[in-house]
């Protein structure tokens, strides 16, 4: 297994290959989204993460995927501007990726098995499953779909104290 998130690479909406590397030694809050699901109205939330707390070294990192319900299934460029024109967002939103399964991204694949959700199921149950990582590249902790982004401040903020 990965010793680290930074050892994975992602494509973004606009089709360049991110190298997670770069975010080394920030905070990452790592989103699978979906512009269709009555969770989708947490893109607010978030974007609001990430202009409280950019500035102190949070990336908030959105994955777009069509695993659930079919609720993303748009190309890159319809859930770019989706998510513009309705949410403002403004944070790094990459191409649609399988979270799930054996297609799932490497990146899903390290998360899941690293913070493994309720009774142990390394599955994401559905869209807006939220992992948080620390500088150090490791996952902090995942939270359910249902627990809003101003519902994880505190432990933003207590992984931007560390340095």
């Amino acid at each position: 297994m990965s010793a680290d998130v930074y050892e994975f690479t992602a494509r973004t909406l606009d089709g360049k290959d991110i190298d997670l590397e770069q975010y080394r030694g920030d905070v990452l809050l790592i989103v699978n989204t979906a512009s269709q699901c009555g969770f989708t109205p947490q893109y607010h939330g978030l974007e609001q993460l990430h202009k409280d707390f950019y500035a102190k070294g949070l990336r908030v990192l959105g994955f777009p995927c069509n695993q659930f319900g079919a609720q993303e299934p748009g190309g890159a460029p319809e859930i770019g501007e989706f998510c513009r024109k309705n949410y403002g967002v403004d944070f790094q939103m990459f191409e649609k990726v399988d979270v799930n399964g054996k297609d799932a991204h490497p990146l899903y694949k390290y998360l899941t098995s690293s913070a493994p959700g309720v009774l142990g199921t390394e599955n994401i149950k559905w869209n807006f499953t939220k992992f948080l990582v620390g500088r150090d590249g490791k996952v902090f902790k995942r939270y359910a779909p249902n627990i809003e982004p101003k519902d994880m401040s505190k432990d933003i903020e207590k992984l931007l104290e560390k340095s």
